[in-house]
């Protein structure tokens, strides 16, 4: 009869990397939950049995450097097979996956099979197959009406305290720069009750801090036990009754779908965090137009008055694309501004670069890359010096921390604002919220003292 120690030294090793965005991160969680009962994971490629990458393709030359890893894991799948004839299975999965399938098979033959990020609960029968020598589709990318969390595994695995919940996926906005609607699909809610479900399961396995995840996390849909119509807002509320449950935030979000419900969760729920991603991606009405982002920078200043009679002490954040075609000196002035008329807590901004297949890929009037640059530093500038400047206000303050990493010599945690804070360290202390006193506020980060209580 096998003992524990025989069944856990017969298990395969499983490597997962992940690129991208907090839904890739995710789905890779729940990837490594399909085969946790037969792999145990690795910290590498290095003798693995099965690899999986998670892609994106958001980011600038993204699909490249997925191809860049694919050689450097093909070379130890030729050691094994050659040294101990060992077979090591790869999949990508991911937004690469779905743009690019046959491209992959293509370019990196010896890639087993390639799953798009609403197929990916059938890589446990696929891997299976491929180990038995069965023939199999090595490319599975259909948007199909089967929803995938009806195949994934109950149990969720997670060993922190902050945990992400996936409640909405796809996108119908069809911004001109983005990939995503080809890439995940259609606009898809999950029900309610299955995420009040899978929320109780987290907090029953020590998670105190829910992230909710979407492409237009706001836009959430999803039906309630009487069969209506549900919003993130009211979804907030209900989640909010969950006893062990101390936070909620949610990620990301999109201007055209804020509600009043949202707004309403933001002044009277106890547990939604004071912080907001609302990426407005420029501060010029022209080149919102030429997004198609469906908004204008007035009626983003509108929601941000909204959020802060709401919540006055609520921190923003959001994103911005720089050098967008046609952007002209005006246009970037006009970014500057909103971010000096709303000031933010922290951002993300990028120079604009084209992604095949959307129409802003197709403008005659692309932005010259010094210029792109030159506008980038500049912005990036202006919101480092925000962050800071955010970061130094909570000085001498008092605020509850969630301590969810830890270093060689520090405890990491997340502050209301989602800023990382450091204290001393103390594994007694990982994976509670505990009151500390900021002494330094860093560009980047908060430096405190845990406050004995």
């Amino acid at each position: 009869m096998l003992t524990v120690a025989d069944n856990k030294a017969a298990k395969k090793k499983l490597y997962v990397k992940t690129y991208g965005c907090q839904m890739n991160v995710y789905d890779s969680l729940r990837m490594e939950d399909l085969f946790k009962s037969q792999y145990e994971l690795a910290q590498d490629f290095n003798s693995a049995d099965l690899v999986i990458l998670n892609t994106c393709h958001i980011r600038e030359k993204a699909a490249e450097k997925v191809y860049s890893e694919l050689g450097r894991i093909n070379q130890e799948k030729q050691r094994l097979k050659n040294e101990y004839n060992r077979h090591m299975v790869i999949a990508v999965a991911g937004c690469v996956a779905q743009a690019e399938g046959d491209q992959i098979i293509k370019r990196a033959p010896f890639v087993d099979v390639v799953v798009g990020p609403q197929s990916y609960h059938n890589l446990p029968d696929l891997v299976k197959r491929i180990n038995n020598q069965e023939a199999v589709e090595r490319i599975c990318l259909d948007f199909t009406e089967e929803k995938k969390f009806d195949y994934l595994p109950e149990e969720r695995s997670s060993n922190s305290a902050a945990a992400f919940l996936s409640i909405q996926e796809g996108c119908d906005k069809f911004c001109s720069f983005c990939v995503v609607p080809y890439t995940r699909g259609a606009e898809f809610s999950r029900p309610q009750n299955d995420i009040i479900t899978e929320a109780k399961r987290l907090v029953d396995s020590g998670v105190k801090e829910i992230t909710l995840l979407g492409q237009n996390v706001n836009g959430y849909h999803g039906l309630n036990e009487q069969g209506q119509i549900s919003n993130l807002g009211k979804l907030i509320f209900a989640l909010e009754k969950i006893s062990g449950l101390e936070r909620i935030r949610y990620t990301t979000s999109h201007p055209r779908d804020m509600h009043d419900e949202l707004y309403e969760a933001h002044a009277l729920s106890q547990k939604l965090m004071p912080f907001l991603h609302l990426p407005v991606q420029s501060g010029s009405n022209n080149i919102l137009q030429a997004m198609n982002r469906k908004h204008d920078r007035d009626t983003y200043f509108a929601i941000i008055e909204k959020l802060r009679i709401a919540r006055p002490d609520i921190a923003l954040s959001s994103d911005f694309i720089v050098g967008f075609p046609g952007e002209t000196d005006q246009d970037f002035a006009d970014t500057l501004d909103l971010v000096k008329q709303v000031g933010f807590a922290q951002c993300y901004s990028f120079k604009y670069s084209p992604r095949p297949g959307t129409p802003a890929a197709l403008k005659e009037e692309q932005v010259a890359e010094d210029i792109k640059s030159a506008r980038l530093q500049k912005l990036q500038n202006l919101l480092t010096s925000q962050q800071h400047e955010f970061n130094n206000s909570l000085e001498g303050k008092t605020i509850p921390v969630l301590f969810d990493r830890m270093s060689d010599k520090q405890l990491l945690g997340r502050s209301p604002y989602l800023q990382t804070v450091c204290v001393v360290k103390n594994k007694e202390q990982f994976n509670q919220i505990l009151p500390v006193h900021i002494t330094r506020g860093g560009p980047h980060s908060l430096t405190g003292e845990v406050v004995n209580c």
